[in-house]
């Protein structure tokens, strides 16, 4: 078993990108699963961090499966999954229909993290993109899409496993990528950690607060 924990996940990633550390680097996590990761990530870096809220769009008889994505952000980035929307005859009032129920998630998850807690400037920074995994890349892809407009200097993806197909998909969306376990086949994410426990909301709040908010003369977070 690759990782004991996320701590225990966290721990080796920021040991890969410690040629970072002088870089001014911001970490992007994207809640629930990848926060205690990238908390890791921030602490080893002396970086700031910040929440990436994406939603996956599930299929609505079978959520694991992945017909899109949504970012949080002033006007909402959608990535859609053509091939799979295709291939199981998903109409538009459909697609529209779950994207509007993950958009008001977004919502609720950015109230209760950061309520009026203002976003880290990434541009002209180093922007690390953290999750506790990657699966269909679905979700990655358009937290990368959505971190590429707000311009950063050099966009990196790390995370701790991720099938090997996959990453290489990502290649185009990323300047750098930083995966310590790549697998074909593949399976869950959870197949890679001895404890995959559920993050809670309580325990991203709590992440949050060791790390100090952007000061006040910082740009304010665009609202959903």
């Amino acid at each position: 078993m690759p990782f004991r924990d996320r701590t225990d996940a966290g721990r080796q990633l920021a040991q890969a990108l410690t040629g970072y550390k002088t870089q001014r680097p911001v970490v992007l996590a994207l809640p629930r699963g990848g926060v205690p990761v990238a908390a890791e990530v921030a602490g080893a870096l002396a970086a700031p961090l910040d929440l990436l809220i994406v939603r996956k769009l599930g299929v609505p008889w079978h959520r694991e499966l992945a017909m899109g994505a949504v970012v949080d952000g002033g006007k909402p980035i959608v990535v859609r999954n053509d091939d799979v929307m295709r291939s199981i005859g998903i109409s538009e009032t459909e697609f529209t229909d779950v994207c509007t129920q993950e958009l008001a998630e977004i919502e609720r998850r950015r109230q209760r993290y950061l309520g009026g807690r203002r976003a880290v400037d990434v541009t002209g920074r180093v922007a690390i993109v953290v999750d506790d995994g990657v699966a269909t890349g679905a979700t990655t892809r358009a937290a990368l899409q959505a971190t590429r407009l707000r311009k950063p200097s050099r966009l990196v993806l790390a995370v701790p496993v991720a099938p090997t197909d996959t990453i290489e998909a990502l290649r185009g969306d990323a300047d750098d990528i930083v995966c310590l376990e790549r697998h074909e086949p593949f399976g869950a994410i959870s197949l890679y950690y001895e404890d995959f426990r559920q993050t809670s909301d309580e325990e991203v709040i709590a992440i949050l607060a060791r790390f100090p908010a952007p000061s006040p003369d910082a740009p304010q977070r665009p609202a959903a």
